[in-house]
């Protein structure tokens, strides 16, 4: 199905008057946008804790109404993960080093981040691209085509690079979670 543009628009502008509930969401987005627009000027705290309300009850409606859609939703995103942790893909792996690379641009750039944190960082960053500078290097050697799936699998080199680079990132994701935590709790409770 290869529609233009305004195509798709026009599918989604006939599905958004097609019935009742739709046109209901419709409102109901389009009211909290236009609430929380006219709160700029005003920056009414008791407008933001209603409209974090309004989302979450949206959410919660739908975990609720659509409760069996959503586990399977679930189930299917954990599946994917943990495919991709024990069979990584080069395309996903690429995207990391360039997620990677925007953060280590703002990490150089941030007035934010304390000297421990940049540190921290630029130690996992480091460890990140030397990972991927051997993948490449050992990638090229070997003259493997990294769009083929099964040569990355057949190389326990590049395999094993990808895996730990990959189990690096998880680690500083969390590390850099818990730390936020951290500074958000003790600059709280200070």
């Amino acid at each position: 199905m290869n529609l233009s543009l305004i195509g798709k628009l026009g599918v989604i502008f006939k599905y958004i008057f097609s019935s009742f509930l739709s046109i209901e969401m419709f409102i109901l987005s389009l009211l909290l946008f236009v609430i929380l627009v006219i709160n700029l000027k005003k920056n009414n705290e008791l407008v933001q804790m209603i409209a974090i309300g309004v989302y979450i009850g949206f959410i919660i409606g739908i975990l609720i109404s659509y409760s069996t859609y959503v586990k399977t939703c679930v189930n299917s995103f954990v599946k994917a993960i943990m495919n991709y942790i024990y069979f990584p893909s080069t395309i996903v792996y690429f995207f990391i080093i360039i997620f990677v690379t925007g953060m280590i641009l703002y990490t150089l750039f941030s007035k934010r981040l304390t000297v421990f944190k940049k540190i921290v960082n630029y130690a996992f960053f480091s460890i990140l691209y030397f990972f991927f500078m051997a993948f490449v290097a050992l990638a090229a050697y070997d003259s493997v085509d990294l769009v083929e799936v099964s040569v990355l699998y057949q190389n326990e080199t590049i395999l094993s690079l990808v895996q730990i680079s990959n189990l690096i990132l998880v680690i500083w994701l969390l590390f850099t979670g818990f730390y936020h935590l951290y500074k958000y709790f003790k600059k709280k409770y200070d």
